[in-house]
Protein backbone atom coordinates (compact mmCIF):
# COMPACT_ATOMS: atom_id res chain seq x y z
CA UNK A 1 0.00 0.00 0.00
CA UNK A 2 1.58 3.14 -0.78
CA UNK A 3 1.75 6.18 1.44
CA UNK A 4 0.88 9.31 0.70
CA UNK A 5 3.76 11.71 0.05
CA UNK A 6 3.99 14.75 2.68
CA UNK A 7 3.60 18.20 1.15
CA UNK A 8 6.50 20.30 0.17
CA UNK A 9 6.50 23.83 2.16
CA UNK A 10 5.34 25.83 -0.49
CA UNK A 11 2.29 23.04 -1.42
CA UNK A 12 0.56 23.58 2.52
CA UNK A 13 -2.02 24.92 3.14
CA UNK A 14 -1.33 26.70 6.47
CA UNK A 15 -4.79 28.11 7.01
CA UNK A 16 -5.32 24.32 8.26
CA UNK A 17 -3.06 25.28 10.77
CA UNK A 18 -3.31 28.87 11.73
CA UNK A 19 -5.80 31.71 10.79
CA UNK A 20 -3.77 33.24 8.67
CA UNK A 21 -7.37 35.67 7.96
CA UNK A 22 -6.95 36.86 10.63
CA UNK A 23 -10.85 37.10 11.15
CA UNK A 24 -10.82 36.02 14.54
CA UNK A 25 -12.44 37.75 17.03
CA UNK A 26 -9.89 38.52 20.09
CA UNK A 27 -11.63 38.13 23.96
CA UNK A 28 -11.07 42.04 24.16
CA UNK A 29 -13.17 42.57 21.49
CA UNK A 30 -15.54 40.27 22.75
CA UNK A 31 -15.64 42.00 25.98
CA UNK A 32 -15.70 45.34 24.03
CA UNK A 33 -18.92 44.21 22.30
CA UNK A 34 -20.62 43.31 25.53
CA UNK A 35 -19.75 46.21 27.26
CA UNK A 36 -20.77 48.93 23.96
CA UNK A 37 -24.14 47.45 22.66
CA UNK A 38 -25.68 47.65 25.77
CA UNK A 39 -24.21 51.53 25.79
CA UNK A 40 -25.48 52.34 22.58
CA UNK A 41 -28.74 50.51 23.11
CA UNK A 42 -29.34 52.50 26.51
CA UNK A 43 -28.30 55.67 24.44
CA UNK A 44 -30.57 55.38 21.80
CA UNK A 45 -33.49 54.54 24.00
CA UNK A 46 -32.84 57.64 26.19
CA UNK A 47 -31.99 60.16 23.50
CA UNK A 48 -35.46 58.55 21.67
CA UNK A 49 -37.97 56.58 23.67
CA UNK A 50 -37.70 58.79 26.79
CA UNK A 51 -37.60 61.83 24.71
CA UNK A 52 -41.15 60.97 23.55
CA UNK A 53 -42.36 59.85 26.51
CA UNK A 54 -41.81 62.65 28.03
CA UNK A 55 -43.96 64.69 26.26
CA UNK A 56 -47.23 62.86 27.25
CA UNK A 57 -45.55 61.17 30.18
CA UNK A 58 -43.37 63.27 32.10
CA UNK A 59 -43.44 60.96 35.39
CA UNK A 60 -42.56 57.79 33.17
CA UNK A 61 -40.31 59.46 31.44
CA UNK A 62 -38.47 59.97 34.79
CA UNK A 63 -37.47 56.83 35.33
CA UNK A 64 -36.53 55.72 32.23
CA UNK A 65 -32.54 56.19 30.41
CA UNK A 66 -29.37 56.79 32.01
CA UNK A 67 -30.62 59.93 33.32
CA UNK A 68 -33.71 58.22 34.74
CA UNK A 69 -31.01 55.69 36.37
CA UNK A 70 -29.11 58.43 38.25
CA UNK A 71 -32.18 60.08 39.27
CA UNK A 72 -33.00 57.19 41.05
CA UNK A 73 -30.27 56.56 42.74
CA UNK A 74 -30.63 60.15 44.24
CA UNK A 75 -27.63 61.55 41.57
CA UNK A 76 -28.14 64.85 40.38
CA UNK A 77 -26.34 63.75 36.78
CA UNK A 78 -28.29 63.99 33.24
CA UNK A 79 -25.90 62.98 31.00
CA UNK A 80 -25.18 64.44 27.38
CA UNK A 81 -24.14 62.92 23.82
CA UNK A 82 -20.65 63.84 24.79
CA UNK A 83 -21.02 61.95 28.34
CA UNK A 84 -21.47 58.68 25.97
CA UNK A 85 -18.79 59.04 24.04
CA UNK A 86 -16.51 59.44 27.08
CA UNK A 87 -17.74 56.41 28.58
CA UNK A 88 -17.06 54.46 25.96
CA UNK A 89 -13.56 55.84 25.48
CA UNK A 90 -13.44 54.68 29.22
CA UNK A 91 -14.56 51.37 28.45
CA UNK A 92 -11.75 51.17 25.34
CA UNK A 93 -9.41 52.51 28.10
CA UNK A 94 -10.12 49.52 30.48
CA UNK A 95 -10.03 46.54 27.74
CA UNK A 96 -7.35 47.43 25.68
CA UNK A 97 -4.67 49.06 27.93
CA UNK A 98 -5.43 47.91 31.20
CA UNK A 99 -6.43 44.78 30.81
CA UNK A 100 -3.66 43.63 28.29
CA UNK A 101 -1.57 44.15 32.05
CA UNK A 102 -3.60 41.70 33.52
CA UNK A 103 -3.27 39.22 30.72
CA UNK A 104 0.46 39.32 30.39
CA UNK A 105 1.84 39.92 34.41
CA UNK A 106 5.21 38.70 33.33
CA UNK A 107 5.84 41.79 30.88
CA UNK A 108 3.64 44.01 33.55
CA UNK A 109 5.79 43.04 36.22
CA UNK A 110 8.66 44.77 33.86
CA UNK A 111 7.24 47.38 32.69
CA UNK A 112 6.79 48.53 36.35
CA UNK A 113 9.83 47.93 37.41
CA UNK A 114 11.23 49.94 34.65
CA UNK A 115 8.35 52.78 35.50
CA UNK A 116 8.39 53.17 38.80
CA UNK A 117 12.44 53.98 39.01
CA UNK A 118 11.02 57.03 37.95
CA UNK A 119 9.76 58.83 41.12
CA UNK A 120 8.21 61.69 39.65
CA UNK A 121 6.29 59.83 37.03
CA UNK A 122 4.79 57.64 39.81
CA UNK A 123 4.02 60.80 41.63
CA UNK A 124 2.44 61.92 38.44
CA UNK A 125 0.48 58.28 38.50
CA UNK A 126 -1.28 59.32 41.57
CA UNK A 127 -2.21 62.77 40.81
CA UNK A 128 -3.62 61.52 37.12
CA UNK A 129 -5.34 59.06 38.84
CA UNK A 130 -6.74 61.71 41.17
CA UNK A 131 -7.87 63.64 38.61
CA UNK A 132 -9.23 60.64 36.61
CA UNK A 133 -11.47 59.92 39.48
CA UNK A 134 -12.38 63.05 40.22
CA UNK A 135 -13.57 63.69 36.75
CA UNK A 136 -15.23 60.43 36.49
CA UNK A 137 -17.37 60.41 39.99
CA UNK A 138 -17.34 64.46 40.76
CA UNK A 139 -20.27 65.50 38.71
CA UNK A 140 -22.06 62.35 40.13
CA UNK A 141 -21.95 63.70 43.89
CA UNK A 142 -20.90 67.46 43.43
CA UNK A 143 -23.60 69.44 41.70
CA UNK A 144 -22.60 72.39 38.55
CA UNK A 145 -21.64 75.55 40.42
CA UNK A 146 -24.36 78.08 40.83
CA UNK A 147 -23.84 81.76 40.80
CA UNK A 148 -24.94 83.80 43.74
CA UNK A 149 -23.36 87.42 44.27
CA UNK A 150 -23.89 87.61 48.13
CA UNK A 151 -21.42 84.84 48.46
CA UNK A 152 -19.04 86.34 45.88
CA UNK A 153 -15.26 86.94 46.37
CA UNK A 154 -14.98 84.44 49.52
CA UNK A 155 -11.26 84.18 50.42
CA UNK A 156 -9.73 80.26 51.04
CA UNK A 157 -10.21 78.99 54.41
CA UNK A 158 -6.50 79.62 54.90
CA UNK A 159 -6.76 83.43 53.81
CA UNK A 160 -8.38 86.47 54.96
CA UNK A 161 -9.26 89.73 53.35
CA UNK A 162 -10.53 93.48 53.37
CA UNK A 163 -14.61 93.50 54.45
CA UNK A 164 -14.98 96.13 51.55
CA UNK A 165 -14.21 93.15 48.83
CA UNK A 166 -17.25 90.79 50.35
CA UNK A 167 -20.91 91.43 49.63
CA UNK A 168 -21.37 89.52 52.95
CA UNK A 169 -18.54 87.40 54.58
CA UNK A 170 -19.69 83.66 55.55
CA UNK A 171 -16.39 83.40 58.00
CA UNK A 172 -15.15 84.74 61.10
CA UNK A 173 -14.91 88.72 60.51
CA UNK A 174 -12.39 91.13 62.63
CA UNK A 175 -10.48 94.14 62.36
CA UNK A 176 -12.48 94.44 59.14
CA UNK A 177 -10.81 91.35 58.01
CA UNK A 178 -12.82 88.55 56.00
CA UNK A 179 -11.61 85.29 57.64
CA UNK A 180 -11.89 82.18 55.18
CA UNK A 181 -14.41 79.04 56.11
CA UNK A 182 -14.32 75.58 55.25
CA UNK A 183 -17.37 75.98 53.58
CA UNK A 184 -15.54 76.76 50.57
CA UNK A 185 -12.13 75.78 51.40
CA UNK A 186 -10.51 77.34 48.22
CA UNK A 187 -12.91 80.37 48.21
CA UNK A 188 -15.45 81.61 45.87
CA UNK A 189 -15.48 83.59 42.46
CA UNK A 190 -17.28 86.97 41.57
CA UNK A 191 -20.46 85.55 41.19
CA UNK A 192 -20.13 83.33 44.07
CA UNK A 193 -19.23 79.62 42.74
CA UNK A 194 -17.34 77.74 44.50
CA UNK A 195 -13.73 77.24 43.33
CA UNK A 196 -13.22 73.87 44.46
CA UNK A 197 -16.39 72.56 42.89
CA UNK A 198 -15.51 74.47 39.75
CA UNK A 199 -11.70 72.50 39.74
CA UNK A 200 -13.31 68.86 40.70
CA UNK A 201 -16.06 69.55 37.48
CA UNK A 202 -12.77 70.84 35.05
CA UNK A 203 -11.24 67.64 36.08
CA UNK A 204 -14.21 65.91 33.65
CA UNK A 205 -13.55 68.64 31.20
CA UNK A 206 -9.99 68.10 31.27
CA UNK A 207 -10.41 64.05 31.28
CA UNK A 208 -12.75 64.34 27.93
CA UNK A 209 -10.52 66.12 26.19
CA UNK A 210 -7.93 63.63 27.00
CA UNK A 211 -9.76 60.28 26.47
CA UNK A 212 -12.40 61.60 23.21
CA UNK A 213 -9.29 63.44 21.55
CA UNK A 214 -6.42 60.83 22.12
CA UNK A 215 -8.79 58.10 20.66
CA UNK A 216 -10.12 59.65 17.42
CA UNK A 217 -6.53 61.02 16.77
CA UNK A 218 -5.42 57.09 17.75
CA UNK A 219 -8.23 55.29 15.56
CA UNK A 220 -7.59 58.02 12.70
CA UNK A 221 -3.69 58.02 12.73
CA UNK A 222 -3.24 54.82 13.20
CA UNK A 223 -5.25 53.39 10.61
CA UNK A 224 -3.70 55.76 8.37
CA UNK A 225 0.04 55.30 8.63
CA UNK A 226 -0.53 51.24 8.92
CA UNK A 227 -2.60 51.26 5.65
CA UNK A 228 0.26 54.17 3.86
CA UNK A 229 2.98 51.92 4.99
CA UNK A 230 1.93 48.63 3.64
CA UNK A 231 0.19 50.31 0.46
CA UNK A 232 3.36 51.93 -0.97
CA UNK A 233 3.76 53.20 -3.93
CA UNK A 234 1.22 55.67 -5.33
CA UNK A 235 -0.87 54.93 -2.69
CA UNK A 236 1.13 55.92 -0.20
CA UNK A 237 2.66 58.83 -1.55
CA UNK A 238 -0.71 60.36 -1.86
CA UNK A 239 -1.92 59.55 1.62
CA UNK A 240 1.53 61.03 3.13
CA UNK A 241 0.67 64.43 0.86
CA UNK A 242 -2.58 64.40 2.47
CA UNK A 243 -1.21 63.90 5.70
CA UNK A 244 1.26 66.55 4.94
CA UNK A 245 -2.03 69.06 4.23
CA UNK A 246 -3.43 68.13 7.25
CA UNK A 247 -0.75 69.03 9.16
CA UNK A 248 -0.01 72.31 7.77
CA UNK A 249 -3.78 73.29 7.99
CA UNK A 250 -4.55 76.30 10.02
CA UNK A 251 -6.82 74.73 13.13
CA UNK A 252 -7.33 77.82 14.80
CA UNK A 253 -8.66 79.55 11.83
CA UNK A 254 -11.17 76.99 11.39
CA UNK A 255 -12.30 76.67 15.14
CA UNK A 256 -12.97 80.20 14.80
CA UNK A 257 -14.81 79.64 11.66
CA UNK A 258 -16.67 77.08 13.54
CA UNK A 259 -17.15 79.05 16.16
CA UNK A 260 -18.81 81.64 14.81
CA UNK A 261 -21.15 79.86 12.60
CA UNK A 262 -22.15 77.29 15.27
CA UNK A 263 -20.54 78.47 18.46
CA UNK A 264 -18.67 77.15 21.30
CA UNK A 265 -19.17 74.02 22.72
CA UNK A 266 -16.71 71.30 23.76
CA UNK A 267 -17.86 69.09 21.56
CA UNK A 268 -16.57 71.11 18.57
CA UNK A 269 -13.51 71.62 20.34
CA UNK A 270 -13.19 68.15 21.03
CA UNK A 271 -13.96 67.30 17.28
CA UNK A 272 -12.16 70.00 15.12
CA UNK A 273 -8.76 69.28 16.87
CA UNK A 274 -8.97 65.77 16.59
CA UNK A 275 -9.78 65.79 13.15
CA UNK A 276 -6.61 68.03 12.21
CA UNK A 277 -4.33 66.47 15.27
CA UNK A 278 -3.93 63.10 13.84
CA UNK A 279 -1.22 63.84 10.82
CA UNK A 280 1.55 63.55 13.35
CA UNK A 281 0.63 60.42 14.68
CA UNK A 282 -0.09 59.08 11.01
CA UNK A 283 3.41 59.71 9.85
CA UNK A 284 5.08 58.59 13.47
CA UNK A 285 2.79 54.85 12.97
CA UNK A 286 4.07 54.92 9.08
CA UNK A 287 8.21 55.33 10.10
CA UNK A 288 7.65 52.30 12.69
CA UNK A 289 5.80 50.60 10.80
CA UNK A 290 8.01 50.43 7.91
CA UNK A 291 10.47 49.76 10.35
CA UNK A 292 9.15 46.39 11.87
CA UNK A 293 8.34 45.50 8.22
CA UNK A 294 11.76 45.25 7.67
CA UNK A 295 12.31 42.43 10.60
CA UNK A 296 13.19 38.90 9.97
CA UNK A 297 10.13 37.64 11.86
CA UNK A 298 8.06 39.90 9.35
CA UNK A 299 9.56 38.19 6.46
CA UNK A 300 8.97 34.76 7.87
CA UNK A 301 5.00 35.64 8.68
CA UNK A 302 4.92 36.60 4.62
CA UNK A 303 6.12 33.43 3.36
CA UNK A 304 3.94 31.20 5.63
CA UNK A 305 1.35 32.82 3.64
CA UNK A 306 -0.63 34.85 6.39
CA UNK A 307 -2.76 37.75 5.27
CA UNK A 308 -1.59 41.64 5.30
CA UNK A 309 -4.58 41.79 7.71
CA UNK A 310 -3.48 39.39 10.26
CA UNK A 311 0.31 40.80 9.70
CA UNK A 312 -1.12 44.31 10.77
CA UNK A 313 -2.98 43.20 13.69
CA UNK A 314 -1.01 40.19 14.71
CA UNK A 315 2.53 41.79 14.36
CA UNK A 316 2.85 45.19 13.20
CA UNK A 317 0.26 47.26 15.84
CA UNK A 318 1.56 45.11 18.81
CA UNK A 319 4.80 45.88 18.34
CA UNK A 320 4.64 49.59 17.38
CA UNK A 321 1.75 49.93 20.22
CA UNK A 322 4.47 50.80 22.85
CA UNK A 323 5.88 53.87 21.01
CA UNK A 324 2.81 55.17 19.88
CA UNK A 325 1.32 54.98 23.49
CA UNK A 326 4.47 57.27 24.62
CA UNK A 327 3.65 59.64 21.84
CA UNK A 328 0.25 59.99 22.02
CA UNK A 329 0.44 60.59 25.95
CA UNK A 330 2.83 63.35 24.92
CA UNK A 331 -0.42 64.70 22.68
CA UNK A 332 -2.48 64.64 25.55
CA UNK A 333 -1.43 67.91 27.60
CA UNK A 334 -1.61 70.29 24.36
CA UNK A 335 -4.73 69.85 24.33
CA UNK A 336 -6.01 70.63 27.62
CA UNK A 337 -3.90 73.73 27.69
CA UNK A 338 -5.56 74.81 24.30
CA UNK A 339 -8.42 74.22 25.24
CA UNK A 340 -7.61 76.75 28.48
CA UNK A 341 -5.54 79.02 26.89
CA UNK A 342 -8.95 79.58 23.90
CA UNK A 343 -11.32 79.62 27.00
CA UNK A 344 -8.89 82.36 28.64
CA UNK A 345 -9.05 84.29 25.75
CA UNK A 346 -12.73 84.26 25.60
CA UNK A 347 -12.82 81.77 22.61
CA UNK A 348 -14.62 78.74 24.63
CA UNK A 349 -18.36 78.17 26.15
CA UNK A 350 -18.63 80.48 29.15
CA UNK A 351 -20.78 78.05 30.57
CA UNK A 352 -18.55 75.68 30.78
CA UNK A 353 -17.05 75.10 34.09
CA UNK A 354 -13.38 74.90 32.84
CA UNK A 355 -9.79 75.39 34.62
CA UNK A 356 -9.36 78.30 31.11
CA UNK A 357 -13.01 80.10 32.01
CA UNK A 358 -12.18 79.95 36.06
CA UNK A 359 -8.92 81.66 35.24
CA UNK A 360 -10.71 83.71 32.40
CA UNK A 361 -13.45 85.24 35.68
CA UNK A 362 -10.32 85.86 37.88
CA UNK A 363 -8.06 88.27 36.34
CA UNK A 364 -9.68 91.19 36.96
CA UNK A 365 -9.26 90.75 40.43
CA UNK A 366 -6.06 89.37 40.95
CA UNK A 367 -5.29 92.33 43.06
CA UNK A 368 -7.55 91.39 46.06
CA UNK A 369 -8.61 87.93 45.27
CA UNK A 370 -5.33 86.24 43.45
CA UNK A 371 -6.48 82.70 44.86
CA UNK A 372 -9.29 82.66 41.91
CA UNK A 373 -6.93 82.43 39.05
CA UNK A 374 -3.35 80.63 41.44
CA UNK A 375 -5.87 77.53 42.17
CA UNK A 376 -6.87 76.37 39.07
CA UNK A 377 -3.48 77.20 37.91
CA UNK A 378 -1.91 75.34 39.74
CA UNK A 379 -3.99 72.44 39.08
CA UNK A 380 -3.59 72.92 35.40
CA UNK A 381 0.59 73.14 35.76
CA UNK A 382 0.41 69.88 37.87
CA UNK A 383 -1.62 67.87 35.40
CA UNK A 384 -0.25 69.22 31.99
CA UNK A 385 3.39 68.48 33.83
CA UNK A 386 1.92 64.81 35.24
CA UNK A 387 1.51 63.95 31.47
CA UNK A 388 4.92 65.08 30.64
CA UNK A 389 6.55 63.06 33.25
CA UNK A 390 4.42 60.48 32.48
CA UNK A 391 5.00 60.40 28.58
CA UNK A 392 8.82 59.85 29.59
CA UNK A 393 8.58 57.60 31.73
CA UNK A 394 6.52 55.52 29.61
CA UNK A 395 8.90 56.11 26.58
CA UNK A 396 11.76 54.78 28.95
CA UNK A 397 9.93 51.71 30.40
CA UNK A 398 7.95 50.48 27.19
CA UNK A 399 10.71 50.80 24.77
CA UNK A 400 14.19 51.16 26.06
CA UNK A 401 15.48 50.97 22.27
CA UNK A 402 14.42 54.89 22.19
CA UNK A 403 16.65 55.51 25.60
CA UNK A 404 19.36 53.44 24.35
CA UNK A 405 19.61 55.21 20.27
CA UNK A 406 19.23 58.45 22.75
CA UNK A 407 22.64 57.22 24.86
CA UNK A 408 24.65 56.92 22.01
Amino acid sequence: MATKKPDRFDQVDWDEFTDSTGLSISINTKLMLVAALPLVALYLFDRFRVGEREKTFPKLGEDLGLSGLFETLGLDYNPSNLDYLFIFTIFVFLIYLVLPLYQNPRMTKYYWSEFKRNRPAVVSLVWLGIVFVGGLLGPLFIKRPEQDILRGHQPPAFYHISENHVPRCLGEVSNGRCHGTWAHPLGTTQGGKDILDVIIHGMTISMKIAFITTLIVATIGITFGTVSAFSGGWVDEIMMRFTDIVISFPTFILFLLVLYIYGATLGMFIFVFAIFSWGGTARYVRSKALSVTEEEFIKATNISGASKYRIIRKHVVPNTASSIITQLTLLIPGFILFEAQLAFLGLGDSELPSWGQLIASGRSDLSFAPWIVLAPGFVLFLTILAFNFLGDALLDALNPQAEAEADK
